[in-house]
């Protein structure tokens, strides 16, 4: 299964008479990971050597920010390089009708995903995990309506087929078959998830096409069917009292991803795939507090303002590593600032194709393998996070401003990013050309839309 390469790089591939295989896509997505919860991002606990490793291997981005700071608005950008000022998923719930119920939503079927992109061009794809982007009733907003050709995901909700999901069940193909999670078996979810995809790999994956695998992982997201993790830091302390259990567990959910993503590479290299194989590691988006976790006890927002939820940098921040063996530049530590929505024109250019017109991305190819780089004026993100105008957040980065608001009725905040990246120090007042000009890009990024009344209100 070993490829023989006819390619020599310069921002694209070029052939050299022989057609050789497109290379294969690796998207690594960590559920809830703070930017400060790896050891190339400065953590000093918990251990990540192969996540590490790709980061000395390959580019770490030391600007690089989610799609939202929650889970379904940022996988909504990731998955249609629309940013979320624009997309039709703004929070995990919208009205579903005009000024009536509020629940999920779907992605629209006329936004064209990654899947869908990359099936298009020749490849065979694959998801594995959290969707989070489709309706419990209906399938076809599953990921295997959406351009996966194996989809294997969890599912959940109480107007799902059949009632209400057990989320120990992950759903192949839709509702073709369940596949229970026997967490007695297992070290963490994401064992159980790594083992269908080398299931997947070992018999319906074929060598004759690109191959797109989306591993949508669990950690370190909380999680009630977790087990023990008897293995990882059971008799670690500090100041000499033995660490509280749900830290424990924390830290050990992110030591086993990172174990996990070495049983996947170890298992592309055997196959004679992995250096042909381009990985992109990130997060959703910032760090949960969810179940009592400390955010503070492993430093896991590393240092920056906010969390999971917030528009500061410490909801939006996350770790972004790309490696793609032989063609990315090794060690490459940058602050070029990109963001989900530059994923789909960036795997649009490791594809040789056109991104869909959609996409409000820039591919960050280019700084990954050593070329000229564009860049974004400006970075927007909104959020919505409950039915009240008060629930609704937005922000932007231009350059080293950094506009954040929260509430419709609220003012507009103002930080520099050069010199206060802890956001401590609201500067509005002291720069009012700046400020004029971040509102003005805070009102026209928020488009109006029914699923949520609170966006593309003007400023006041």
């Amino acid at each position: 299964m070993m490829k023989h390469l006819f390619l020599v790089f310069c921002v694209g591939l070029v052939s050299l008479g022989m057609a050789a295989k497109k290379p294969n896509i690796v998207i690594l997505l960590a559920d809830d990971m703070g930017y400060g919860e790896l050891g190339c991002y400065g953590q000093k606990v918990i251990k990540t050597p192969t996540i590490d490793g790709l980061a000395e291997k390959g580019v770490r981005f030391t600007d690089f920010y989610a799609g939202c700071s929650v889970c379904s608005p940022s996988r909504g950008v990731l998955m249609t390089g629309i940013h979320a000022g624009k997309a039709t998923i703004r929070g995990n719930k919208a009205f579903v009708t005009v000024g009536g119920e509020w629940d999920r939503i779907a992605l629209r079927k006329s936004e064209v995903t990654l899947a869908e992109m990359l099936k298009g061009a020749g490849y065979q794809t694959a998801f594995v995990g959290k969707w989070h982007l489709g309706i419990p009733e209906d399938v076809s907003t599953w990921a295997t309506g959406r351009g996966f050709d194996f989809a294997v995901q969890e599912q959940w909700g109480t107007k799902a087929i059949g009632g209400k999901f057990d989320e120990r069940y992950h759903l192949k193909n839709g509702c073709t078959e369940e596949i229970f999670y026997d967490y007695t078996k297992y070290s963490c979810l994401d064992e159980f998830r790594t083992e269908l995809a080398l299931d997947y790999l070992d018999n319906e994956y074929t060598d004759d096409k690109p191959l797109f695998l989306f591993m949508s992982y669990r950690s370190p997201h909380a999680h009630e069917f977790f087990v023990s993790e008897k293995e990882n830091y059971k008799d670690e302390t500090r100041d000499g009292y033995r660490w509280p259990e749900i830290e424990r567990r924390h830290a050990s959910r992110i030591s086993m991803l990172d174990q996990q993503i070495k049983r996947l590479m170890d298992k592309l290299e055997v196959m004679g795939e992995l250096e042909n194989t381009f990985f992109l590691f990130t997060s959703d988006n910032g760090p949960t507090v969810e179940n009592h976790h400390d955010r503070f006890f492993f430093e896991s927002s590393g240092g920056l303002k906010g969390y999971k939820r917030d528009m500061y940098e410490g909801g939006v921040r996350v770790p972004g590593i790309a490696y793609w063996p032989g063609k990315s530049l090794t060690g490459k530590v940058t602050d070029h600032p990109a963001t989900f929505y530059d994923v789909m024109p960036t795997l649009a250019e490791l594809a040789g194709i056109q991104a869909p017109e959609q996409t409000d991305g820039i591919s960050f190819l280019p700084e990954v393998v050593g070329e000229k780089q564009m860049k974004h004026d400006h970075l927007y993100w909104e959020i919505v996070e409950s039915p009240t105008e008060k629930a609704f957040r937005q922000a932007a980065r231009m350059g080293k401003w950094k506009a954040v608001r929260y509430g419709v009725q609220s003012k507009v905040e103002l930080y520099n990013l050069d010199e206060d990246l802890y956001e401590t120090k609201n500067v509005a007042a002291d720069y009012p050309e700046v400020l004029e000009r971040m509102k003005k890009i805070l009102e026209t990024e928020s488009t109006k839309t029914d699923f949520y009344p609170m966006s593309g209100q003007p400023i006041k």
